[in-house]
């Protein structure tokens, strides 16, 4: 009985656990490294065919990105998941592969051009539609059994719609553990989908620590956050532009500016708000659709009440990438809303172009900036970037809307744990940078006395036995600079190198050549020899 770490180990993304019961293996997560790679991930303890099933937290990519590659590569098993979470990879998932097929093709364009190989790209639309085939829903509360010896149960994480907390029974040659696994544990008092379940007692938690190092910065009302930006920035005659994830993020913008046009807190009345994503409006129809069973009580008031907390009358859904180009054309101010919601890809990246250089407008930051991603540069203040081949000035105003992550930070993270006095045999920590996974690690450990460690890619644990049994580290990704460097090490010492063997080889001959030289004087007379040696002593004691 074994757990095996794959992915988002001292790192935020690609969430990826192994866990093995009487030689079946099932996955927690397969998700898609997003961002700068740190670490290189471990492959797999079996082949993709040899994976009996999946148990799928949550449908944002970084936890499910990897799904059509693991069926491209053989697996044949199920994946297991909430309704709401496949319907979301159903869209999300063609739409990851879009992007593949898109990345491939222009980098095959250039390798054309300068002769070099061309690239595949990792899954394609038919793949991710083929993956489709292999899904299973479950509800929350629904004790389900993935493969034999193991029991599971869903219950809800409180992330984005349809989120869950997976809750393991693992039974081995008469042994039971329990383990429970997080995926993203949500914030509370988020709009729409309701706080995250209480955790039950286990024998193992597998918990995510993506805020763990840190606190969400509290408002005193987030509403009058948003609209405040949304005042002086349509004072000023510009456009709020929100890089937001297609599901979760979006939809709680929408949600929140809806809220702001009915309590009248924005004296601007003629704006629009754009949605500019093919994928978000995918999203929205699918929240719109799921709210028995998954929309929390407030959200369930305004459905009671007729109306819908996602829907106002400027609300504009773009699809179409002519119209998209349109919308930077508009002199009315906007609110712009489009993903990604790091800025490293999809149609935001064309709107950051249009207004970043502009000082009337304002990017808000809806949420967390992996390191390596345009949003992490502009939350950092920098103040040029490079988008689309082009240097663009920084002269918007750049904010972090607080208190609005999906994402429980370090009390949240406590409290979920401490608020059950039953403490696991093991806390595993995964799903956070190295600064914030070991910062919660040790806070575990020193003040609330729990066996806690923070595992890396490629270590091994044995639930039977309770001890790890396997450590081995894995290697670092290196930048683009640090190998750049690493050339120039490797070229450097591959010249010492040539030059040390080259001398060395001279020398020999030399000292091949000493050796006829003396053999030569076997018969010379005493007093040439006698000079001889002394030149030979000479060198011999000088360099001994």
């Amino acid at each position: 009985m074994k757990l095996y770490f794959i992915g988002a180990d001292h790192e935020v993304t690609g969430s990826c656990h192994v866990v093995e019961v009487n030689g079946k293996h099932i996955m927690l997560d397969c998700g898609l490294e997003q961002g700068r790679d740190i670490y290189v991930n471990d492959d797999l303890p079996v082949p993709p065919a040899k994976i009996d099933a999946v148990l799928l937290s949550h449908a944002h990519i970084d936890h499910s990105g990897l799904l059509p590659k693991l069926v491209k590569d053989g697996f044949q098993g199920t994946i297991w998941c909430t309704e709401v979470t496949r319907q979301l990879c159903d869209i999300m998932l063609k739409d990851s592969a879009h992007i593949h097929e898109s990345e491939a093709e222009w980098a095959n364009r250039k390798a054309k051009r300068s002769g070099k190989k061309q690239e595949k790209p990792l899954y394609t639309v038919e793949d991710a539609e083929e993956c489709m085939k292999y899904f299973r829903s479950i509800e929350y509360g629904e004790t389900f059994t993935p493969v034999e010896g193991i029991s599971a149960r869903y219950e809800d994480g409180g992330h984005i719609l349809g989120s869950a907390i997976i809750y393991l029974t693992l039974q081995e040659g008469g042994l039971k553990q329990t383990l429970a696994f997080t995926g993203d544990l949500g914030n509370t008092g988020m709009p729409i989908v309701n706080d995250p379940s209480p955790r039950e007692t286990t024998d193992f938690v597998i918990t995510e620590s993506t805020y763990g190092d840190r606190l969400h910065e509290k408002v005193d009302d987030p509403l009058k956050q948003l609209a405040d930006i949304m005042e002086r920035t349509f004072k000023r005659g510009g456009n709020v532009v929100i890089p937001a994830f297609a599901v979760g993020r979006t939809q709680e913008m929408l949600y929140f500016i809806r809220e702001i046009l009915e309590r009248d807190m924005v004296s601007y009345k003629d704006f629009d708000v754009y949605v500019d994503s093919p994928l978000a409006d995918e999203a929205t129809a699918i929240f719109e659709e799921n709210v028995f069973g998954y929309y929390d009580e407030e959200a369930m008031k305004i459905i009671r009440e007729g109306e819908h907390p996602l829907l106002f009358p400027n609300l504009i859904t773009v699809v179409d990438a002519e119209e998209s180009k349109q919308i930077n054309s508009s002199t009315r101010p906007s609110v712009i809303i489009s993903a990604s919601g790091m800025c490293s890809n999809g149609r935001i990246k064309h709107h950051l172009k249009h207004n970043l250089w502009r000082p009337e407008c304002t990017v808000a930051l809806a949420g967390y900036q992996a390191e390596g991603t345009l949003g992490r540069l502009l939350a950092d203040g920098v103040k040029d970037v490079r988008i689309f081949q082009e240097d663009i000035h920084v002269s918007a105003e750049i904010v972090q809307l607080q208190d609005v992550s999906a994402h429980a930070d370090q009390n949240g993270l406590i409290h979920w744990l401490i608020d059950n006095p039953e403490k696991p045999e093991k806390v595993f920590v995964v799903h956070g940078d190295e600064e914030a996974c070991t910062t919660f690690t040790e806070l575990l450990k020193k003040d609330y006395d729990y066996r806690a460690t923070a595992p890396y890619s490629g270590f091994v644990y044995d639930l039977l036995k309770n001890e790890y049994v396997g450590t081995e580290m894995p290697e670092k990704v290196l930048t683009a600079a640090e190998k750049k460097e690493k050339i120039k090490e490797d070229k450097n010492r591959e010249q010492d190198t040539y030059a040390q063997n080259r001398y060395y080889s001279e020398l020999m001959e030399k000292g091949q050549k000493l050796i006829r030289l003396i053999e030569k004087r076997k018969n010379a007379k005493n007093s040439e020899l006698k000079r001889f040696l002394k030149e030979v002593e000479r060198v011999v004691n000088r360099w001994d």
